[in-house]
């Protein structure tokens, strides 16, 4: 049962948050769009939660009406078989929120162990990405990209932007397995190579604040793919947060666009180590996560020969390999989700 009083707080912060934005009064507009925002599906489920105990509580009043009392018994049933569900719904919308899940993220991939294999798997993985983004309807821009000889990726970084990117991006950080025949390969054998993901929300400049002491930038020649693509200009951009040892670079063709686009990658990535230490500390926010905060962690084997995804951290293993590769993520990201809030409602009951 929830408490009835944390329920009221809820409300009366809503209605009063509703009261400041009318008014045009209570400080940072904004910020208070923002928290009425948030608030506005928790207020919903607490009205639609208190609307069901109200008419159960009239209907079992009817009962000791003779001329009611069949309508009653009808309806009471109904209304007690609807409340388990408008009770867990209730407490999915109460569960503590990630600031972070509105936010665009940046999604970095690069190949582990296997050489090219490893590279060629790194670029199916970002087109599994981007297919899936393309389907949410989200945009992506590439920051960094450089390409192997056989065109797997050696490195990519790039950005994506558009409503829950990261809520439902972040359970893909870690590391992804591969089984499959490679195509430099003669034998006709299988092959394990890796690919280490990671997405991390994009940082907004009141999260970092840098002093330009601590950076060190330098311009270069950008490498490109041959030919008529190769820019002759020194506009690539590196930049190393020298406390930390952070390196970003950005190789677009404008120099003052590569500093704008290296300094936010930088931002966001401080931004992270910042995130991960906080939840360090609090080790009941860590045991709740579902294997989102290690990078080093393997989370997922793709098995080509047996058409077989198997997300390790919650046994989930899907036999639609192909669709999956071709972007269809919404059943593993929603199981992920899934575990997660069950991991904090149990939390949260003890």
């Amino acid at each position: 049962m929830i408490p009835e009083d944390r329920l009221e707080q809820i409300l009366q912060r809503y209605q009063y948050l509703e009261a400041a934005m009318a008014d045009g009064a209570g400080g940072d507009i904004a910020k208070l769009a923002k928290e009425y925002s948030d608030l506005r599906p928790v207020a919903e489920q607490i009205s639609a939660y208190r609307q069901l105990l109200s008419d159960l509580a009239e209907a079992e009043e009817m009962l000791a009406d003779p001329d009611m009392k069949a309508l009653a018994e009808e309806e009471i049933p109904t209304l007690k078989a609807a409340l388990p569900e408008a009770e867990h719904a209730l407490q999915l919308a109460l569960l503590p929120k990630d600031e972070a899940d509105s936010r665009a993220a940046i999604l970095e991939i690069r190949p582990g162990t296997g050489g090219d294999e490893a590279a060629l798997f790194a670029g199916d993985l970002y087109r599994m990405y981007s297919r899936y983004a393309e389907a949410q309807g989200w945009k992506i821009d590439v920051i960094e990209e450089q390409i192997s000889e056989l065109g797997g990726l050696k490195e990519l970084v790039a950005r994506i932007n558009g409503d829950g990117v990261f809520a439902r991006l972040k359970y893909e950080s870690g590391v992804h397995r591969v089984q499959r025949v490679p195509v430099t390969e003669s034998g006709g054998r299988i092959h394990t190579s890796a690919a280490t993901v990671a997405v991390l929300p994009e940082a907004e400049d009141v999260d970092i604040k840098i002093d330009a002491n601590d950076l060190r930038i330098d311009t270069m020649r950008s490498s490109g793919a041959g030919g008529q693509h190769v820019n002759t200009t020194d506009s690539a951009v590196r930049i190393t947060h020298l406390p930390t040892g952070l390196v970003v670079t950005s190789s677009e063709k404008s120099q003052h666009r590569n500093r704008e686009i290296a300094m936010q990658v930088l931002k966001t990535r401080l931004y992270d180590l910042e995130r991960q230490r906080i939840d360090s500390e609090r080790s009941a926010d860590r045991a709740s996560q579902v294997g989102s905060g290690d990078r080093s962690e393997r989370i997922r084997t793709y098995n080509f020969p047996q058409g077989r995804m198997s997300d390790h951290r919650i046994n989930l293993t899907l036999y639609k390999l192909e669709q999956i590769m071709g972007g269809d993520l919404d059943e593993i990201i929603d199981a992920l989700i899934s575990e997660h809030q069950a991991k904090l409602l149990a939390e949260m009951g003890q």
